[in-house]
């Protein structure tokens, strides 16, 4: 990238974090303060430019470099906050509440700070593609892939909130002789709650296909690559253990029934599973899908 490009691209990046991070302690505070509906309108709308210039972000470096900007660990970072902030962005138009916001804005502001903070300048740099990856495999493998990432960590979030508050009902809930406020409460903290297991649900299930997509995308990119379509990589191995738990998640609610605590716990497991293999396979050793390694 030229000096002009860089200087663009750091100065977008360090907006987009100050606006992820305000945007978080708005939502924070517009939980707190309810009655005060600024805090809302500022949370939304700081989380709402931070994914546009996150967006123009990404479309420059793909300019500068001439290749989809998924090639390093980096880039996949700055498109994996995109993406959790877009669907955070989709959710909250469907469900006019602020709890989404408070659970995923700390998630993105964390990621976007590792991925400037944390990462050396010569792993942040936009470099030439390695020779497997110039392929146009790239946009759909990998981009699918790190989409169905941001939608799957966005519902299993989701299931961490349920499970967080139903342990704050069961107190009140089950008091005999509870006054009608504290029952009203408990009505509707049910109600929210059964609105967050089915919303995590819906969002598993978008992410779900997606994920397999990605899967089997890259088995055929492997093949062209590497002349077979499956080589047990500790990437691909970890792609299929999510897909295993995501997969019984689904099975359990929509054959067994399964719903509320149950299903909320399988989903869980599977935000540590999915961090495993987007990112953990990383710090664990290289295989084929080495241009995402750290060292």
């Amino acid at each position: 990238m030229n000096i002009n490009a860089l200087n663009l691209h750091n100065l977008s990046i360090n907006i987009s974090f100050g606006l992820l991070f305000m945007s978080m302690l708005s939502y924070w505070s517009s939980i707190a303060f309810y009655n005060i509906k600024v805090f809302s309108f500022l949370a939304q709308k700081s989380m709402i430019t931070s994914n546009m210039i996150l967006f123009f972000t990404i479309s420059i470096r793909w300019a500068e470099s001439r290749h989809f900007p998924l090639s390093n660990l980096y880039e996949s970072l700055l498109f994996l906050t995109w993406g959790i902030t877009f669907v955070n962005w989709m959710l909250e138009i469907r469900i006019k509440s602020n709890l989404i916001g408070s659970l995923i804005t700390p998630l993105a502001t964390l990621i976007i700070a590792f991925a400037s903070l944390s990462l050396p300048n010569n792993m942040q740099e936009a470099t030439s593609l390695v020779p497997a990856l110039k392929s146009n495999w790239l946009v759909m493998h990998v981009s699918v892939m790190m989409i169905s990432y941001a939608v799957l960590m966005v519902g299993t979030l989701l299931a961490i909130l349920f499970l967080v508050l139903s342990q704050e009902l069961n107190p009140i809930s089950k008091k005999q002789n509870q006054a009608s406020i504290a029952a009203s409460y408990a009505k509707n903290k049910i109600r929210l709650l059964e609105s967050i297991d089915n919303l995590s649900y819906k969002t598993i299930a978008l992410g779900f296909p997606l994920l397999t997509i990605g899967i089997i995308s890259g088995a055929v990119w492997a093949n062209e690559a590497w002349g077979s379509y499956w080589s047990w990589d500790p990437k691909e191995t970890w792609a299929l253990i999510t897909w295993l738990v995501f997969a019984a998640y689904l099975h359990s609610r929509i054959t067994r029934g399964w719903e509320g605590k149950k299903a909320a716990i399988l989903a869980s497991l599977g935000f540590i599973v999915v961090w495993i293999c987007y990112l953990g396979v990383n710090f664990l050793g290289q295989g084929l899908h080495s241009y995402g390694w750290i060292k």
